[in-house]
């Protein structure tokens, strides 16, 4: 029994690790380009829904969309009905991916793994690395669908285990609510769907119940979105409200005519896990293509349940800055790297909503940057003064320089505040009070930048929480190519002053500085990355090192 526990278990810790792999590597070679084309696709719905679908499908991941989606609403760069129309599409994506991975691939497996591991060790480039971890991920996902079927085999040898799964298939509500924990608590509905079909193609699940499972996995994949976006601005809280509602209360109903008889999942496939397969992808489609034309009157209901929040500015809660950790230096630090951690992230909440004004002037949304940015000054004099003490433990180098870096990033991090408060606010005041626009093509180019520094901005907090060494390598590698790309854009856009286009004309100040600030604020969030890197042996005098550099990581 024992040998049976650890291996089902292992091979369903292989699955999630193998499906997260996937994902992260997507997010690090193409996590920009999916930002811009959800944004892009934000004036169709058929294109949102489109593109919700293909970005799932790439993710392996309805929650990650939903994330994405999430931030762009927060900022009013999405209306609810296209946010919606998005969400709907990536529910369809992720049943279609787990469709996909339920083949069997018979000499796929060790083409993959070799053609990742060479992309992943030889290449130098971050993208193609990368792919090469998406590659590696799909095989091992493949190897632990294997694992779980060879260690489900012994299952319908034994009775008492035949005993205690057929009395889910009487109780479909059990059965509906253990697929909805069990999604909620791997996070990864597709990772649950998959060990669910591995296991009724097994025969070690009985077929009801399975489908009431992939049921419930519905479910508890569009709560993990709620409840990560509880704390955000409402916009966003509407959109994944409406699509728990929807997906939730689509598969309950599901169920319902499954128990009243109303429902033949035979209808849908010959085999059993051809049956639940098919069903969990008919829910999906059937949902999407039934409320797509009614997301905007969805959309409208949301407004009118969750109102708008009151705007409440400089409000930073409880300070991370102990006095009493003084005397203990590695404590004191600790303090202060949350405390930072804290100013990182008031910092990205003004640069979303700075980009915001840039879309639609608001008296209340500037105000509250503004707060934010005197309530940063506070807090970043108070750790100054912090950091000052630890420094003053002479019996600790090791502190005083950890304590020295810190007082290096706060102060970067309010010179970004400074930046984003008086000089971007100062800008998209001045855009919409002089009643010009930018033309389209400078339009999208700004904010398609202004996304690669958000995105930036989100890598900066995540190695400031971590110190993971490959995400700073990542980072610093990023404040590169903004510079780049910074270069690139303000030469397209002296190429259309040469045009004489007339709305580059009107606004080329304003396009020209806020593409300057921008880069100034992803400078400022990259330095987080420059002590773990230069730790790790992996900065030199000049430059990043590439991974194939002596001394360099991998």
């Amino acid at each position: 029994m024992t040998a049976f526990l650890i291996q089902i278990a292992g091979a369903a810790a292989l699955l999630l690790w193998a499906v997260r792999l996937v994902r992260t590597g997507v997010e690090r070679a193409f996590a920009t380009q999916l930002r811009q084309g959800l944004r892009r696709a934000s004036d169709n719905r058929l294109l949102a829904t489109v593109t919700g679908l293909v970005s799932a499908m790439l993710l392996q991941s309805s929650t990650a969309v939903a994330m994405l989606v999430s931030n762009f609403a927060a900022k009013g760069a999405l209306a609810g009905s296209v946010g919606l129309a998005m969400l709907l599409g990536a529910d369809l994506g992720s049943a279609l991916v787990a469709q996909i991975l339920l083949a069997r691939p018979g000499l796929l497996v060790p083409a993959l793994i070799l053609l990742g591991v060479i992309l992943f060790l030889r290449s130098h480039q971050r993208r193609v690395r990368q792919t090469g971890r998406i590659l590696i991920g799909l095989a091992l996902i493949f190897v632990s669908l294997d694992m779980l079927r060879t260690a489900t085999a012994p299952i319908i040898q034994s009775d008492g285990a035949v005993a205690i799964l057929g009395y889910l298939d009487s109780d479909l509500l059990t059965a509906f609510l253990l697929g909805a924990v069990f999604a909620w608590v791997v996070h990864s509905s597709v990772a649950a769907i998959l060990l669910f079909v591995t296991m009724v193609a097994q025969g070690a699940l009985p077929p009801m119940a399975a489908v009431a499972m992939v049921l419930g996995a519905n479910l508890g994949g569009a709560m993990i979105a709620f409840v990560l976006t509880l704390a955000a601005d409402v916009r966003a809280r509407r959109i994944v409200m409406a699509n728990l509602v929807l997906r939730g209360g689509g598969a309950l109903l599901v169920l319902v005519a499954l128990n009243l008889n109303l429902l033949d999942p035979q209808w849908l496939g010959a085999t059993a896990a051809g049956q639940v397969m098919a069903i969990h992808l008919a829910f999906n489609l059937v949902l999407c293509l039934l409320m797509m034309p009614l997301v905007g009157v969805i959309a409208r209901l949301s407004d009118r349940l969750l109102a708008e929040d009151a705007v409440q500015p400089g409000d930073r809660g409880l300070s991370a800055l102990d006095p009493a950790a003084l005397d203990d230096p590695p404590r004191a630090l600790s303090c202060a790297a949350r405390e930072l951690l804290r100013m990182g992230e008031l910092v990205e909440k003004m640069l979303v909503s700075a980009t915001g004004l840039y879309e639609t002037w608001d008296d209340r949304v500037a105000t509250g940057i503004q707060e934010d940015e005197r309530a940063l000054r506070r807090m970043h004099q108070d750790l100054k003064l912090y950091l000052a003490g630890v420094h003053g433990q002479k019996r600790d180098d090791e502190a005083a320089n950890g304590a020295i870096e810190a007082s290096l990033m706060a102060a970067n991090l309010e010179a970004a505040a400074d930046q984003v408060a008086r000089k971007m606010t100062d800008l998209a005041r001045k855009l919409h009070h002089e009643g010009v626009c930018f033309s389209k093509s400078g339009r999208q180019e700004l904010l398609d930048f202004m996304d690669r520094v958000q995105a930036n901005a989100q890598l900066a907090l995540k190695v400031m929480m971590t110190g993971n060494p490959d995400d700073a390598r990542e980072l610093v590698a990023e404040k590169d190519s903004i510079r780049t790309a910074e270069q690139r854009l303000q030469s397209k856009h002296l190429s259309r002053l040469r045009d004489g286009i007339s709305e580059s004309i009107e606004t080329s100040a304003l396009h020209q500085e806020t593409l300057r600030i921008l880069k100034q604020v992803n400078t400022a969030f990259a330095m987080a990355g420059y002590p773990i890197v230069e730790r790790a042996g992996d900065l030199l005098s000049s430059r990043l090192q590439r991974p194939g550099d002596p001394l360099g990581g991998q």
